[in-house]
């Protein structure tokens, strides 16, 4: 049997990483988008993913239900145990994580690809803004925030200004899954 990898979807917040995700798994179904747990209330929305309580959060991971886990911006966030599973079975999946795990997961996930998407100052600070999840003040101190990937990941860069249906035609050709997109 092969084995499959990760795709990590990883930039700044604002930059679209969720709205990529759902444009490549739509145009190749045989990737399977990782649903993440995270203590964030369902209702802000922006992706689907499991909503727990900080302290059903803390029992998860004690529990050793998470393969991969972090905290940021306040919230934790877990990526359920059953994806590496997902993956030494064949399966490419593709999954949101913050850039400061991305050398604990290329441990966990050797054949990870990390899919790194970029867009201008002005272009973040309008998306989160619309998204009325951040306070201005919230926006600033994000956008102010500067992180390097770590050394020797196998890395593409995909900038995200325009029209997404361009961005995600670039990321299926960077990633060879070209063949599955029909815009």
């Amino acid at each position: 049997m092969t084995k499959g990898r990760i795709i990590a979807v990883v930039g700044p917040s604002g930059v679209g990483k969720d709205s990529l995700i759902r444009g490549i798994t739509e145009a190749s179904p045989y990737i399977k988008r990782v649903r993440r747990t995270v203590t964030r209330a369902s209702a802000l929305g922006g992706e689907d993913y499991d909503a727990v309580s900080p302290m059903s959060f803390a029992r998860q991971v004690s529990e050793g239900a998470f393969c991969l886990h972090w905290q940021a911006h306040g919230l934790c966030y877990g990526i359920p145990v059953d994806v590496l599973a997902d993956v030494e079975n064949g399966t490419t999946v593709i999954a949101n994580l913050s850039r400061s795990v991305l050398a604990e997961a290329n441990q966990i996930f050797p054949d990870m690809t990390v899919l790194n998407i970029t867009a201008s100052p002005a272009t973040l600070a309008a998306r989160l803004a619309q998204r009325g999840r951040e306070t201005q003040t919230d926006i600033t101190q994000r956008l102010r925030r500067a992180v390097n990937l770590p050394e020797g990941l196998k890395q593409i860069d995909i900038p995200n200004d325009g029209a997404l249906s361009k961005t995600i035609a670039a990321a299926l050709t960077a990633l060879n899954l070209n063949a599955e997109y029909a815009p």
